[in-house]
């Protein structure tokens, strides 16, 4: 796992604001202008940011610039990946046109902001990337009738670490930002790939997903229910995000599976479940533990969760499992969603596990 760095930190830039800064600079050229070391482009709220170009390139009906993308201090998969834009000169009267080049994928599954069979570049940078183009026609008195295509070197590789895959973006990479703006260490970008996930789910018909907190969870939930990758959400620490967005957003069925320290977090009432925003409270485990049958006051002085657990042994698990699955069931009591929940050791095995209701 990533460290956050200590003091403060860096913001950067979004993809989507780096292939806009590319735009600007190739298609100024497309129109006849000189190539310029930098470019300057207004970001959604109003910030004016300039950038350095690292490629440029043009010939007979087309002009090519790259930037390389800098994503402050966050732990970005992209940070550092050069994002291409080249435009050409489009059919008369066909405006603006997105085109998915070397790396950016295109969509294949419904539920996401843009159909099947369009290039992965979303709302927010296409409308950025067709402003500018249409700013820069304007000016030379021209209409803004462009081809841009978007690449990204490496993006197919890049884009194995990221969600695009279960999706069902294939090919590289998504364009995104909403602000052009990478806060370093942000939720907000988890949480969104997690109401992707929903959003995909539900186009699909799928009756039955589930959250997980981490990879071994996923693992054995999804052979368990014999799912389809589609069907499973990297929830993480997000299990309010997850099941808030369930409440609005419903599918039949929603499982959560995790580790016994992340559930029991979950059956205390926390709904975010990272170390460093929610800690286990053991004096709540022990009243749990001595409903068991187990002494309250060794389990009270445990260390960790897991010591806990194996003291105890699956009937803490299973009362834990039922308590996580009451505040799971709380959080989307006004939508139709049956919510069970799988206990998952640190070995791949389910040790608790409680009805869909």
């Amino acid at each position: 796992m990533t460290r956050k760095p200590d003091g403060p930190l860096r913001t950067g830039f979004t993809t989507g604001a780096c292939a806009t800064a590319a735009t600007a600079a190739a298609v100024e050229v497309l129109f006849g202008g000189p190539w310029q070391p930098r470019v300057e482009i207004t970001l959604p709220r109003g910030q004016r940011v300039t950038f350095d170009l690292a490629e440029r390139g043009d010939g007979p009906g087309w002009a090519r610039a790259g930037i390389v993308k800098d994503a402050g201090d966050d732990p970005d998969v992209t940070h550092g990946a050069t994002i291409l834009a080249t435009t050409r000169h489009g059919k008369p009267d066909s405006g603006v046109t997105f085109v998915a080049g070397e790396g950016v994928g295109t969509v294949t599954k419904p539920g996401l902001p843009i159909e099947p069979g369009e290039p992965a570049i979303n709302p927010v940078p296409r409308r950025m990337m067709r402003e500018t183009v249409e700013r820069i026609a304007a000016g030379w008195g021209v209409p803004p009738d462009v081809e841009i295509e978007v690449s990204v070197p490496r993006g197919r590789e890049i884009a194995l670490n990221t969600w695009n895959g279960r999706l069902g973006i294939v090919g590289g990479l998504s364009i995104l930002g909403t602000t052009g703006i990478v806060r370093p260490f942000s939720c907000a970008a988890w949480i969104a790939s997690i109401h992707r996930g929903i959003d995909v789910a539900r186009a699909a018909g799928l009756p039955h997903v589930v959250g997980s907190t981490g990879a071994t969870s996923e693992k054995t939930a999804q052979a368990h229910f014999g799912l389809d990758t589609s069907a499973m959400l990297d929830m993480g620490d997000f299990a309010g995000g997850m099941l808030k967005y369930l409440a609005k957003h419903p599918v039949a069925r929603v499982t959560v599976a995790g580790g016994f320290g992340k559930l029991t977090k979950l059956a205390q009432g926390r709904l975010d479940l990272h170390s460093a925003r929610s800690r286990v409270d053991f004096d709540q485990l022990a009243d749990v533990a001595a409903s068991v049958g187990a002494d309250r006051a060794e389990i009270a002085a445990c260390n960790t969760a897991k010591q806990a657990l194996d003291i105890v042994g699956p009937p803490l698990a299973q009362a834990i499992a039922l308590r996580a699955a009451v505040t799971a069931r709380a959080v989307v009591a006004s939508a139709p969603i049956a919510v069970d929940v799988l206990v998952i050791d640190r070995a791949g095995n389910i040790v608790a596990a409680t009805d869909p209701e």
